[in-house]
């Protein structure tokens, strides 16, 4: 049995997730998919729009015989640390052949040879980095640079560039690193850029339909929107939203968008920003460096000007600098809010990333890929959260982490749409038949 892997967010799921799907098992000649999804918070650091147990039954919906979540450690991680858990958790499985991934660029030379230069790190690429580096340069811009120069090839400045072309290198770089006998394959994104915010023929991104979502039947301040004069106006209502996204979502998606409306979704960073306030309130200096990719000098940044936090997207915008961007600073406040520590990454990449691999949802005709699973792999596959107890003392961390992090959303769903609470331990696997 031929398996291809992918790794995704859907968030939400979009004509061009099923493009990908499609895609990949025709140019890799596999027989099946698995997905390794994150769970309730994503890489760009903020919660996904909609819990990962709906986002997982589009998938299945669509096609998907398996999706497997990524533990929230990896899935709020910088590219490299997102790129390290997926392909790690593909290789405990022992059954997957191959990997695929879109990129902007859509050429996997190009970006093998960029990967193998930034894990072998040659004399001559050390020497560029540490010379942009000491005139000031942040590491991304340095490093970007760096390997302009190495190649003597300016097309690089483009491809470094784009979020997709960065996380396939990462990709790449983690099975180079793990001596993977996993085959890697991309493919190229088609009409939507990953932050195209308008919507496309077809094949809008995740970040216009979230937008379009935002505001569905909400009235809003003409000032506070951009257009021109004062008073309000009111935003389509969400017949009108789904009615612009049947071409650019499949029918089972529009489906879950409808029903679960103002009921499960949709969940912004902003609906965080009371908890982050009081967590901060518990932090000092030095506390705050513990957490994962956070440094003194952004650690002062966050002390100082704690008192002027009034929402987190505010506080990001605040922050950020021309060495720090948006995104950066964004998934360093939910790694305080998520107790994600990098003595505890050090853990967890010492004895092999994924610790397990958790079922978010499967197919009932997706029997022979878990038979194949549980054949081969040599990490717990995880259906019940019970199953956990035989963990190790770092997968019993990992997974409770996950567990945190999905009750702290589901909290937040009960507060504002004043829906009964869904513990992490009675939430069942789903099963599409």
């Amino acid at each position: 049995m031929k398996i291809v892997g992918l790794i995704a967010e859907y968030n939400p799921f979009h004509n061009g997730h099923l493009y990908h799907i499609r895609k990949a098992k025709e140019i890799t000649g596999a027989d099946a998919v698995i997905v390794v999804m994150s769970g309730d918070f994503v890489q760009r650091g903020a919660p996904a729009i909609m819990p990962k147990h709906i986002r997982a039954e589009v998938a299945l919906e669509a096609g998907v015989p398996l999706v497997l979540e990524l533990p929230v450690c990896f899935s709020t991680g910088s590219a490299e640390y997102f790129a390290e858990g997926a392909v790690s958790l593909f290789e405990h499985l022992g059954c997957v052949d191959s990997i695929c991934f879109g990129s902007e660029c859509g050429e996997y030379d190009t970006l093998e040879r960029i990967a193998r230069v930034m894990t072998e790190e040659p004399e001559k690429y050390r020497e560029l980095l540490r010379h942009f580096l000491s005139q000031g340069t942040s590491f991304p811009l340095a490093r970007q640079w760096a390997l302009q120069e190495y190649f003597h090839d300016e097309r690089l400045t483009k491809v470094l560039e784009q979020p997709n072309n960065i996380l396939g290198i990462e990709y790449i770089k983690a099975l180079h690193r793990r001596k993977s006998c996993m085959k890697a394959y991309t493919i190229k994104r088609i009409v939507s850029d990953y932050h195209d915010d308008c919507l496309t023929s077809g094949y809008s991104s995740a970040s216009a339909i979230r937008k379009l979502l935002a505001h569905a039947g909400h009235s809003i301040h003409l000032e506070d929107s951009g257009r021109e004069g004062f008073g309000m106006f009111d935003e389509p209502n969400l017949s009108e939203v789904l009615m612009r996204l049947e071409r650019e979502v499949p029918k089972s998606c529009i489906r879950f968008l409808e029903e679960t409306h103002h009921i499960r979704y949709p969940v912004y960073a902003n609906d965080f920003s009371v908890l982050l306030g009081y967590r901060l309130l518990t932090e000092t200096r030095e506390s705050l460096t513990e957490y994962l990719d956070i440094n003194g000098e952004l650690a002062n940044r966050i002390m100082n000007h704690a008192d002027q936090l009034v929402t987190i997207d505010q506080f990001c915008q605040f922050l950020k600098t021309k060495d720090m961007t948006y995104s950066r600073i964004s998934r360093c406040l939910f790694h305080i809010l998520l107790d994600i520590r990098k003595e505890h990454m050090e853990d967890y990449r010492h004895n092999g990333c994924c610790q397990y691999a958790r079922v978010l949802g499967f197919r009932k005709d997706a029997q022979k890929l878990l038979s194949c699973i549980k054949k081969y792999s040599d990490t717990p596959l995880i259906t019940k959260l019970s199953h956990a107890d035989a963990l190790s003392d770092t997968g019993q961390r990992m997974i409770a982490g996950d567990i945190f992090a999905a009750d702290l959303y589901e909290r937040i769903v009960t507060e504002k749409y004043k829906e009964p609470f869904i513990n992490e331990y009675t939430q069942q696997v789903v099963v599409i038949r």
